[in-house]
């Protein structure tokens, strides 16, 4: 039987190396900590969380939440473990950091078909293979990876704009119209010179958030956050991401003094982007001064802006739906490297990759949740976004398809969502114990 490769025991690859080992696989998991320290890990233990100890709610309805529910069904290694070692957190599920990373820990350690190698792995190993590096990965892993994806299709950081739902955007307020008279794609909210000002000046005075020795990035001219363009001087971001030329207000029949303009992130029109608004000011300060604009005086955000250090590939460009390597048939890429934000879209992916992996050598039957699920929706966008504009993504209702009727409450659209996802789940597991 094979000797499965997996790169990295962080999240992804922890799940993963425990799924393929518990479908009877000899599993050979590299770990270089504590041999090759990084800048923020702090133990040798697997599966260490760096940052915030939350997994994101545990509320029903939410989207996170249906995430978790998929992830339970599916017997994640990972979600058993923060289960036993949550803490209080309100409707979020929140761990131990401590029991959770020696829970991963002892569990794949105790495994007999997981064989541990703590040493750094310089280049990418053979088929079959999982690289779960994460967003860390060392210098020599990622000089290998460059040289398999491309150039162009390995990234060192990411750069996201805050996300806004559609239905708190007050249409009153904007106007649908691209530059130039080229279409409607776009949502703009105008400002005069008094607002623009102002919006300036709270952005220059917002707090920041704290940045760590290891997220410290050199920004690059086409990734730099707005409040480091509104530093740069008064005018900087009206001829960068706030330009107005090429639009027309039709409240005034002039070009606005500046623009901010938002467009549509998702098949359902549910969420906008809000375009060229990558940020690193603290979340309650971007919902503060971004409320200023108008328009979105009652805005609520799936997600607020964001730069930091993140190797990532284009995975759109490289992988299937499954996390497998397009041109390079038993390779997959797993975890943040893949493309997906978040602890549990990373166990995802790891989980999703191990049970492909299975089955194409002779395990168990898999195929992908269909796109109506969480699983499924975040899969399809790992391989389907736009190659050209890819940004590492959570899973979000509006990664779903639309459910094909109009439902006015939100509420009661996420419920809607919900139950056919878990239709859906429900229908493809009998399908597949059938099979």
């Amino acid at each position: 039987m094979n000797t499965i490769a997996v790169v990295g025991a962080g999240l992804a690859g922890s799940e993963a190396a425990w799924q393929l080992a518990a479908r009877g696989f000899q599993v050979r998991l590299y770990e270089m900590r504590p041999t090759v320290p990084t800048p923020a890990h702090s133990t040798s233990d697997f599966a260490e969380i760096v940052c915030s100890n939350s997994f994101g709610s545990d509320e029903a309805g939410t989207a996170a939440a249906l995430l978790k529910e998929e992830l339970r069904a599916l017997g994640s290694l990972l979600l058993i473990v923060a289960d036993e070692v949550r803490v209080p957190a309100g409707k979020a599920l929140a761990v131990d950091r401590t029991l959770f990373g020696r829970g991963v820990t002892e569990r794949v350690l105790g495994h007999p078909r997981i064989e541990v190698i703590r040493e750094e792995l310089p280049s990418l190993p053979e088929s079959p293979a999982i690289i779960a590096s994460g967003p860390l990965t060392s210098a020599q892993l990622a000089e290998s990876l460059q040289a398999f994806t491309g150039r162009q299709n390995l990234s060192f950081y990411d750069a996201s704009s805050p996300i806004v739902l559609a239905d708190t955007i007050d249409e009153g307020g904007v106007f649908r119209q691209s530059r130039y008279g080229r279409g409607n794609d776009y949502l703009n909210c105008a400002l005069d010179r008094p607002q623009y000002l102002a919006f300036r000046d709270s952005m220059l005075a917002a707090e920041k958030a704290a940045v760590h020795e290891f997220d410290k990035i050199n920004y690059f001219e086409g990734c730099l956050p707005i409040e480091e363009l509104a530093a740069r001087g008064e005018d900087t971001m009206r001829f960068g991401p706030m330009k107005p030329v090429g639009l027309v207000d039709p409240a005034t029949g002039r070009q606005p003094y500046a623009v901010v303009q938002l467009r549509q992130d998702d098949i359902a029109a549910d969420h906008y982007n809000m375009v060229g608004f990558q940020s690193r000011m603290k979340w309650g300060e971007q919902k503060r001064i971004f409320r200023m604009l108008p328009g979105l005086e009652n805005a609520e955000f799936a997600r607020f802006g964001r730069v930091h250090r993140n190797t990532y590939i284009n995975a759109p460009a490289i992988l299937t739906a499954a996390f497998e390597c397009r041109n390079k048939a038993g390779l997959f890429v797993a975890g943040t490297l893949a493309g997906v934000e978040g602890y549990t879209e990373c166990i995802a992916s790891g989980l999703v990759s191990a049970l492909t992996l299975a089955s194409h050598l002779g395990g168990p039957d898999f195929s992908l949740p269909p796109p109506a699920t969480a699983i499924g929706a975040l899969c399809r966008y790992i391989s389907n976004a736009d190659w050209k504009n890819f940004q590492p993504v959570n899973f979000s209702f509006g990664l779903l398809d639309p459910l094909g009727k109009h439902i006015r409450s939100r509420e009661a659209r996420r419920v809607a969502l919900v139950e056919r996802a878990r239709a859906s789940m429900a229908a493809w597991s009998a399908a597949l114990r059938s099979a």
